[in-house]
């Protein structure tokens, strides 16, 4: 049955930057359909922990620094020890900073794009290591943006390393998908989140950014439950190299 397939039943997740927000909502998404969840944030996750918990699924918190890739290695160890192997990745976790481009500094274009797009490459090639040498296939999502596919202001470094994400993730699957492993992309709209914290709070910009988004509404991190669940499960097996917006329909105006 066709239901069947959304099941996550007996799956291991990796989701980095789980503590809150986006990557908390898609957790929680995966272990309502059956996963364990290895979370990896830079600070505690007991309210995400807790709440995996609640459903009856195993959460192993790992707090890792992933502005370098060092972290890496370390995250997927203590994940395959804990639960012998992993089956999806979510490479979640990401920072911005915002500037006037005449003024953008080499600090804060670096800082974003190890976070945002270095981390986010290796990460995905330790996970299809991880799943080659399991044998089983697997899933990586990678969190792309509305800003992969349009150029923003006062942002520079987080439209490079979105819009590489977008690249990265159709080069993976091009060279990955014959091993089973779909890499695809989800890229949010405008989301409710402590990165859009700023702009909702200035009347001006928060108006102008609802008026543009046909669905009236900023997006809640619950609205990328179902889109996170689909791309890690069987019912996605065919779509590989694709980035999904979930943008209250801001790109179709």
């Amino acid at each position: 049955m066709i239901l069947d397939q959304f099941s996550l039943a007996g799956k291991v997740a990796i989701v980095t930057g789980c503590r809150t927000g986006l990557g908390q909502g898609m957790a929680m998404g995966l272990a309502e359909a059956g996963a364990d969840i290895v979370g990896v944030d830079h600070a505690g996750m007991d309210e995400t922990k807790k709440a995996v918990e609640s459903l009856g699924r195993k959460f192993l918190p790992v707090e890792a620094d992933l502005s370098t890739i060092k972290a890496v290695e370390t995250v997927m160890v203590k994940a395959v020890e804990t639960f012998g192997k992993i089956n999806i990745l979510v490479n979640n976790a990401g920072i911005i900073r915002r500037a006037d481009a005449i003024d953008f500094t080499e600090k804060d274009w670096d800082d974003v794009i190890d976070v945002n797009l270095k981390t986010v490459f290796f990460f995905s090639q330790a996970a299809a290591k991880q799943f080659l040498k399991q044998q089983t296939g697997g899933k990586i999502i990678n969190i792309a943006s509305m800003l992969s596919f349009q150029g923003g202001i006062r942002v520079p470094s987080y439209t490079a390393s979105k819009s590489g994400v977008m690249g990265v993730t159709r080069l993976l699957a091009n060279e990955w998908a014959k091993h089973s492993i779909n890499v695809n992309a989800i890229a949010p709209g405008y989301m409710a989140t402590d990165n859009t914290a700023l702009l909702r709070e200035d009347p001006k910009r928060n108006q102008a950014i609802l008026e543009r988004i046909p669905a009236g509404r900023w997006g809640l991190p619950a609205d990328l439950k179902g889109t996170a669940v689909f791309l890690a499960s069987a019912a996605s097996d065919y779509v590989n190299g694709y980035t999904l917006a979930v943008d209250g329909g801001w790109l179709a105006r």
